[in-house]
């Protein structure tokens, strides 16, 4: 788990400078097309289950449970993003991809969905929330821009909506990690103590703790990075126009 990746921005598809580089092919196209519609048109149903549930219920708490399986289906989803770098029709990092889907789904699946009592932390729904804006902007930039119409709206909500939103996912994943702490290091939860015939031991409990530690220097590298592809961005359009 990671800054970059538990936060609300990744750096994969199109965060890095432009160049001219060959695009996929027409197949693949088409199928990253439909794969980020897909994507988008998930979390835009969690979005709506969020809403719906807070006008039913008049609370934001236990929110979580009104979109548990969209949000574990559609974020799990995301490991395609690993093959598509992998098998090369995305022009990313196989490792940076990886490292930054493989934390988001730690967070859910041995985190979130593990230790039952977090789910009704306030966290949770934080960067739930968080999650959620990013993803549906995220999906739907990598849809125009793979059609050739990219909305300038769309382009500035991409590289703007960060500057509130990763801060405020990073804070809910860090919130719900701590509030798991005790409910790991009660219940041994995932860890492996000896003796045992393998001779091996691990202490979830303390991965925990040094995954929140790994914030401090990953996540000022990631926001201040998404800035600096900020200014090139957006200045790079506002340029344009003024030709």
């Amino acid at each position: 788990m990671s800054a970059p990746a538990m936060g609300t921005t990744k750096t994969s598809h199109n965060d890095v400078a432009p160049k001219k580089k060959r695009g996929p092919g027409a197949l693949a196209t088409a199928y990253l097309v439909i794969y980020n519609v897909v994507m988008t048109a998930g979390w835009l149903v969690i979005a709506v289950g969020l809403v719906r549930a807070y006008l039913a219920r008049g609370s934001y708490h236990g929110l979580y449970y009104s979109i548990e399986k969209p949000l574990k289906f559609f974020q799990t989803g995301a490991l395609l993003e690993i093959l598509h770098c992998a098998v090369g029709i995305v022009p990313s990092s196989v490792v940076l991809t990886g490292f930054q889907v493989l934390s988001r789904v730690f967070l859910t699946w041995a985190v979130t969905h593990s230790v039952r009592e977090v789910q009704n932390e306030d966290s949770v729904l934080l960067f739930v929330s968080a999650w959620t804006i990013t993803e549906i902007i995220r999906y739907s930039f990598y849809t125009f821009s793979l059609l050739n119409h990219l909305p300038y709206l769309i382009k500035w909500a991409r590289y703007t909506f960060f500057l509130v939103l990763y801060p405020m996912g990073v804070t809910g994943e860090l919130l719900t990690v701590y509030a798991a702490l005790p409910y790991v290091q009660k219940t041994g939860l995932y860890s492996v103590t000896l003796p045992n015939k393998y001779n091996f031991s691990f202490d979830y409990h303390t991965f925990l703790i040094l995954t929140m530690v790994s914030y401090i220097p990953l996540f000022p590298q990631l926001y201040f990075h998404m800035i600096r592809q900020r200014k090139k961005v957006l200045c790079h359009v506002e340029e344009y126009k003024t030709e």
